[in-house]
Formats: C-alpha cells, sequence, structure tokens
C-alpha cells in the first residue's frame, strides 16, 4: 500500500507543478517569428500569473475565447504571443510606429520584413485606436503579416493569459533566454 501512496503522491506533485508553476509548449506555426520558430520546443513558466500580471511585451501563453483543440474540444487551444497593450490603454498605429496612450514605442523585436503590412494597416481596418478595458491586455504575434491575435480575436481577458515563455529549449542550437 506504502507504494501506490507513493506514486499517487508523485504524480499529484507531477501534475500540480505542471498546472502551476512550470510547463513545456511546442511552437506550431510561425505567428512569432523570428523570436520563435516552428517546431521549438520552449519552457512556460506559470507561476507568475498565478499571483501577478503580464508585462508588456512578456511573450505568454494564452487561450482565445471560444477556441478548443480540435483532438480533445474539452481543453482549450493554445497560443503563443506577445503582450502589448495593458488594461486601459490606447493603441494605435501612427505612421507605422506603435503608440500607447499618445507615446511612441519602439518593437526592437520585430523584423522588418514580417511587418510591412502591419505598418502600413495598423492594428485594425481604418487604423482606429483601440482602447482597453480594466481586464483586457492586447496581444499580437511578432510576425505581424501573419499572426491570429488580438487584431482579429479582441483583447483578452487576464483568466485567458496562462503562462510566460522563458526559454527555447529545442533545437538545442537554438537554445536561449526568449526576450
Amino acid at each position: 500500500m506504502s507504494d501506490v501512496m507513493y506514486y499517487a503522491g508523485a504524480v499529484l506533485l507531477a501534475l500540480l507543478l505542471r498546472v502551476f508553476v512550470i510547463s513545456l509548449a511546442r511552437i506550431k506555426g510561425r505567428s512569432m517569428m523570428s523570436t520563435l520558430h516552428d517546431q521549438d520546443w520552449t519552457l512556460v513558466w506559470r507561476l507568475p500569473f498565478l499571483f501577478g500580471r503580464p508585462r508588456r511585451f512578456d511573450v505568454v501563453i494564452c487561450h482565445f475565447p471560444g477556441r478548443r483543440m480540435k483532438r480533445l474540444p474539452f481543453l482549450p487551444q493554445s497560443f503563443v504571443k506577445r503582450v502589448i497593450g495593458l488594461p486601459g490603454e490606447t493603441l494605435e498605429v501612427v505612421e507605422g510606429v506603435l503608440h500607447i496612450d499618445g507615446q511612441p514605442f519602439e518593437e526592437a523585436f520585430l523584423d522588418p520584413e514580417r511587418s510591412r503590412f502591419y505598418r502600413l494597416r495598423g492594428l485594425r481596418t481604418g487604423d482606429v485606436p483601440v482602447t482597453l478595458g480594466p481586464d483586457e491586455y492586447f496581444v499580437m504575434g511578432d510576425n505581424r503579416d501573419s499572426s491570429n491575435d488580438s487584431r482579429r480575436v479582441g483583447a483578452l481577458k487576464r483568466r485567458a493569459i496562462v503562462g510566460r515563455v522563458v526559454f527555447v529549449l529545442f533545437p538545442f542550437r537554438r537554445i536561449r533566454r526568449v526576450r
């Protein structure tokens, strides 16, 4: 009986760590190029978001409203994006530059070759400013020309952001901290 309790405790501990502290995520798609590549394996730190809030430019794992996994429809589908706008802020793109509450923000992580359309079109059709509610975050992929993000699905509630991507673990030649 003690062996069963030992293994049950180990499984419970592993499950708790996976759900509340740390997990792995495989990147699918090109929406975060050039920061993350298709098939990269990443380490996701969940603990900071149990008690804290995402910060601007954090690369995060999030869930879009109503999007479910195809093979396991009872689970939400995960996406990797970068937090751009924080609660209460107003965002717009002016002459190809992101402005938050009227102040320009440099997005040094963007590849100019992957953000040409974004620079011309902005956050929404017609380049209308976007104002976030008290519990809303605006997320976008770094490949602005090819990313399904808040420009399409709208701002995300805080509970939809589940962890921060902190390291690329595989392929080994790309091991590094994610910024």
